[in-house]
């Protein structure tokens, strides 16, 4: 099946950052086949008017927890402690395996709605996230949260994190990392355990590590060195590691973070609202960290919105570093797509012929588009993500003029509605 995407107004890599320019792309099988000529043989069975539409890379949420999206607004303007202890871990401990489905996608209406085609997930209940992915059609890095003391083989998460793996190894949308949950959760001796499992398996890690000042202080309390050295030390940085928030690293940290090729993913919304403060992004980008952007789940962020991560993560360190160049459109954009993309190890990210295709128009007729003096920077500044019209991830069209075609919305909402009636939530 072939798609011709003619006349768009396209974002597409350069060597100085972002070239935009109008395009025809022609995408065969899930991928992107050809820019401006269309490969031989190629037949479009499907051609999408690109004419005023602004196509960009699908967003990549690098960070998340898809089966909190029935949280939201259930433990709002608490301290970080409070909110993670006292609201978050009982709602969870309640939660059946099937409620998780059910808000994975609701997570993932939200995400294709407001231009993501991918997302890291951190997530507690085998196979429902993945099933929910695999109905959705969104491509997806899912990672089972583990936490624990003492490690030995027949530990049940890490057994269920493989078996989660083999399960969906037919899904070309799905890959699979080990997801120890942050290092107050995981003792040392099981952060080891974790990394030889990650070593003999060949899968990358996605860790929470230094969220929050209380977690810095206990941690040099107990163990007289920082989240990033004691997770190094554990020989977690060994494998490919996929690091959330990171806001409290010094420049040692820092130092650690870079040599070890880790990437960190920022996560503005969440950060600030739970009061954990600023993760140093443009101190990270010039010690040579790859930088990617998450949303969260949304039971700290309250939404699974790229565009509004994108918005603050432009201006939150101009205001921080009292300068409007610390970080650009042009580098919030890649945090956003490319990025991300290299953190996950995925051939997707950019237009570019080879990668997958996963792509998203939007309307340039939208208030908020118009004028459109500057694509890249209208991103940052102007979008909201209420201009997204169409989504492609892996070459299928899962929505189209705003209505989603992979997601049943309204059987959505009426088991999210359920099942929040029987937690007390509604």
């Amino acid at each position: 099946m072939g798609i011709l995407i003619k006349n768009t107004l396209a974002i597409l890599p350069a060597e100085d950052g972002h070239a935009v320019g109008h395009h025809d792309l022609y995408v065969e099988g899930a991928d992107i086949v050809g820019i401006d000529e269309a490969p031989w043989g190629f037949v479009a069975t499907e051609t999408i008017d690109g004419t005023r539409r602004l196509t960009i890379p699908g967003l990549i949420n690098a960070h998340t927890h898809t089966y909190m999206s029935m949280m939201r607004n259930v433990a709002d303007d608490l301290s970080f402690p409070d909110w993670l202890f006292g609201t978050i871990e009982p709602i969870e401990d309640r939660l059946e395996p099937e409620d998780a489905y059910w808000a994975s996608l609701l997570s993932q209406m939200e995400m294709i709605r407001t231009g993501t085609t991918c997302f890291n997930d951190q997530q507690m209940h085998i196979h429902q996230t993945t099933r929910a992915v695999r109905e959705s059609g969104m491509r997806a890095v899912i990672c089972r949260g583990l936490v624990g003391g003492e490690y030995d083989l027949t530990e049940r998460r890490i057994l269920e994190a493989l078996e989660e793996r083999d399960a969906f190894a037919d899904c070309d949308r799905l890959t699979f990392r080990l997801g120890p949950h942050a290092p107050y959760s995981c003792g040392p001796d099981y952060l080891r355990g974790v990394a030889e499992v990650a070593k003999r398996e060949g899968m990358g890690i996605h860790i929470h590590i230094a969220e929050s000042q209380n977690e810095s202080d206990n941690m040099w309390e107990q163990h007289h060195c920082t989240p990033v050295e004691y997770v190094r030390d554990a020989g977690i940085f060994e494998m490919p590691t996929i690091a959330a928030h990171c806001i409290r690293v010094n420049e040692s940290d820092r130092q650690i973070l870079a040599e070890n090729g880790v990437s960190v993913v920022t996560n503005p919304a969440s950060n600030m609202k739970l009061g954990n403060g600023f993760a140093p992004v443009p101190e990270l980008v010039a010690a040579g960290i790859n930088v990617c952007l998450g949303t969260d789940g949304a039971a700290s962020n309250n939404a699974q919105n790229m565009f509004r991560e994108m918005s603050l993560l432009a201006l939150i360190h101009k205001g921080t570093h009292d300068t409007p160049q610390c970080i650009s459109a042009d580098e919030v954009l890649d945090m956003a797509t490319r990025n991300g993309a290299a953190a996950l190890e995925l051939p997707t990210g950019s237009i570019e012929v080879g990668k997958k295709a996963d792509l998203v128009l939007l309307d340039l007729d939208a208030p908020s588009l118009t004028p459109l003096n500057n694509a890249v920077a209208a991103l940052s500044y102007s979008a909201n993500s209420s201009e997204v019209d169409t989504v492609i991830i892996d070459g299928k069209v899962v929505m189209r003029g705003r209505e989603l075609l992979t997601i049943d919305e309204e059987r959505v909402r009426h088991e999210i509605a359920r099942i929040c009636e029987r937690l007390g939530l509604a």
